[in-house]
């Protein structure tokens, strides 16, 4: 038997699709990606504009294919009409949802981002935009009951190219966007750029987007489809890949590297000298482009951005920071809030390099954002300038840690939630502790107590039975003695998980 909410993942679905992970057992079946498609049929039914059409892509996993063809199945056993994408990006999915020559009441994409390749999962989307919790949980309740639509008459199934139109779709943006009247067409002519798509979706933006505008990707790497990922997991927050794409940049003397994730929603850039910009250096590099547009803008991002970022944004950019929560969802929905209440927001970002544009539907999409990076990196050459000069100021942090504390009890949300409650009263009585303000996510705290000179966030995970803690300080040493003080407040927290500090304290 099916137990539907545990595919929920978030804003999601995710699940095991295949064998070979020891303790691992399949719930993404083929049946159940059938019943998905029916289940998304109903959803659409009552809440679309009645097109009963929708389009359907996969990335690279393994599983894909065999998941998509059920997926399809229920969708035109239920008397949908669909656009089979073939491999898709997320982005480009969102994209179908509003182009008028598809014509579409929703998109799906199949994928599991940067998980391993045993699993995989589905992202919902209508003109809107993306499905939220709500949506999900609606939907696998659907599936749930079982309560499917009868057709006399199937969908028909139409496969279609739409990956080439996406990816036209950035090359006239790029264009547009830096408008060089000398080389209007290759604007990036004279660039050496290369892209390491780790396998997954992301090798279309070589040869359909960065080749068409003049550009050199000798070099690019691990650009072909296979969903076994072979040479690394493709995620730019993995160090083993950015290490890959670090190298790659530095043997192939190239301008700028670029990484994607399987499904092409977060990216990162390599500059010319081999250095890695993601996390808080991408957060910086893309904020300085939108508030030259967009001055005093507010920039949404993350609860684990670092201090140096807060200082980058509020006063050498002369923007606002809103400090959020973690989640990419939580983070556009706030920054559409914002927009709803009048204050202008141009960019929703998390550190995990799901960044999302007003100007691009807030969608979340690595390639658009590497495109708005290009369109810089183009015009400050021009100017005999390079787009790492945009964050050379941006102060780091000399030492930065990431815990994950274990919480041992079924339980765990209302047991971490009151780990927090307590903890904010302990750290009152600490001497040179003092609590953030505002802060929409756990509890983060400044410490200036002596050898510290940092801060600190202790938070729950978003889906998990943990509690991260993030740590970071301006001197040597600072981690350790930030972590030392609070593993003694900690200890008091019988039923939680102090090992992956042993080696920090």
């Amino acid at each position: 038997m099916v137990n539907w909410l545990r595919l929920q993942n978030g804003s999601d679905i995710r699940g095991v699709a295949l064998e070979g992970v020891r303790d691992e057992k399949i719930n993404l079946s083929s049946d159940v990606a059938m019943k998905l498609g029916q289940a998304f049929a109903v959803w659409l039914e009552t809440n679309g504009r009645g097109l009963k059409k929708v389009a359907v892509g996969a990335d690279s996993r393994i599983s894909g294919n065999k998941l998509k063809k059920a997926f399809i199945d229920g969708l035109s056993e239920s008397g949908f009409d669909v656009i089979d994408c073939g491999l898709a990006s997320t982005p480009a999915m969102f994209m179908t949802t509003i182009n008028e020559n598809i014509g579409v009441e929703g998109g799906v994409m199949l994928t599991a981002s940067h998980l391993p390749f045993n699993r995989n999962g589905m992202k919902f989307f209508t003109e809107k935009g993306g499905f939220d919790k709500g949506n999900v949980s609606d939907l696998l309740q659907i599936a749930a009951r079982k309560n499917f639509l009868v057709s006399e008459l199937k969908g028909s199934v139409k496969k279609i190219d739409f990956i080439s139109e996406y990816a036209n779709f950035l090359v006239e943006t790029i264009r547009k966007g830096v408008d060089d009247p000398t080389q209007y067409n290759t604007p990036l002519a004279g660039l050496k750029i290369i892209v390491d798509a780790g396998n997954g979706a992301g090798g279309f933006f070589a040869a359909k987007v960065l080749e068409p505008l003049g550009a050199d990707i000798s070099g690019s790497q691990f650009l072909n489809p296979d969903g076994r990922f072979p040479n690394h997991v493709p995620n730019p927050e993995d160090k083993e890949a950015m290490d890959s794409i670090c190298s790659a940049v530095t043997r192939e003397k190239a301008d700028l590297g670029i990484i994607f994730d399987t499904d092409v929603d977060r990216a990162a850039v390599v500059d010319a000298k081999g250095n890695a910009i993601n996390r808080n250096d991408l957060i910086a590099l893309i904020a300085s482009v939108i508030l030259e547009e967009h001055p005093g803008s507010v920039i949404v991002t993350d609860s684990i951005t670092s201090s140096g970022l807060n200082w980058f944004i509020s006063k050498h950019l002369e923007g606002v920071h809103h400090r959020f929560k973690r989640g990419y969802k939580n983070v556009i929905n706030e920054s559409l809030r914002l927009n709803a209440e009048g204050v202008e927001s141009w960019l929703a970002i998390e550190t995990s390099g799901h960044a999302a544009l007003k100007e691009n539907h807030f969608l979340d999409d690595g390639a658009y954002l590497v495109a708005k990076l290009l369109i810089q990196m183009a015009k400050m050459k021009q100017q005999g300038q390079t787009l790492s000069s945009l964050i050379e100021i941006l102060p780091h942090p000399l030492e930065e840690g990431e815990f994950r504390l274990n919480i041992r009890t079924k339980e765990f949300v209302s047991y971490g939630s009151k780990v927090l409650e307590q903890m904010t009263k302990l750290i009152e009585k600490e001497m040179g502790w003092s609590p953030e303000e505002p802060n929409y996510e756990g509890i983060r705290v400044n410490c200036t107590g002596e050898d510290e000179e940092g801060w600190f966030l202790l938070r729950m995970s978003l889906h998990d039975p943990v509690m991260p803690l993030n740590v970071e300080s301006n001197i040597r040493g600072g981690v350790k003695a930030i972590t030392r003080r609070l593993t003694k407040l900690l200890l008091t927290f019988e039923h939680l998980g102090l090992d992956a500090l042993d080696g920090a304290t």
